[in-house]
């Protein structure tokens, strides 16, 4: 990740002033990068702050804007799918009016022993481990509900990350983009300040 705030720090201070925003704005739409390290780089590149905050800022929701509304469509099409597909099992497993299964399919099937039907050639998806950050997220999710933890969730994982979580769990697209926006907000002001305030400690 260094190699990525120094490929941007180099970049927006070698590219005219005009082009600055642009690269702070690209910075701030890469996920651990965001508005708030980007506009920290465009101050420190000589960029005016007000400018780099907003520049990082709308880079970061301009991608999770994206995120959130390609995976709400995606989600749509999946819930949709699975409503018109009847479900398929072995004999025995479902009641009355249960759509059954091929019987080339019933014949390799089995069922685990928390009672889910599978078919014999086909092993059982291990659930890869959640990260920590991850974790937390959720339990803010919890806690907190969308407004918390969308103002948390960046100490924890970005927010393209967390616009994710948010729209496979079903939240409405506007409340997610309500609080993403008000979080990238937040946080690009609050890390432009301290930027701000530690050039100025520098400089002298």
């Amino acid at each position: 990740m260094n190699t990525v705030i120094t490929f941007f720090q180099d970049l927006a201070s070698h590219v005219p002033d005009l082009l600055q925003p642009l690269i702070i704005a690209l910075a701030g739409a890469v996920p651990f990068v965001e508005g708030e390290v980007s506009a920290v780089i465009g101050v420190w590149a000589g960029l005016n702050p007000i400018v780099a905050g907003l520049a990082g800022a709308i880079g970061n929701f301009v991608c999770v804007t994206v995120i959130v509304l390609l995976g709400a469509r995606a989600r749509r099409a999946v819930v949709t799918r699975r409503s018109r597909t009847p479900e398929s099992v072995p004999v025995g497993v479902g009641g009355p009016g249960t759509v059954i299964a091929d019987e080339s399919a019933i014949a390799d099937s089995s069922t685990t022993a928390e009672g889910e039907a599978r078919f014999l050639d086909q092993p059982p998806v291990e659930k890869k481990p959640e990260s920590k950050g991850r974790i937390k997220f959720k339990r803010f999710l919890n806690r907190f509900g969308v407004p918390g933890a969308s103002l948390l969730g960046p100490l924890a994982i970005p927010t393209q990350i967390t616009s994710t979580i948010l729209v496979s769990a079903g939240v409405k697209t506007s409340w997610i983009l309500l609080w993403q926006g008000i979080a990238i907000v937040a946080w690009t002001t609050l890390t432009t300040l301290i930027a701000i305030g530690a050039l100025g400690l520098i400089t002298g």
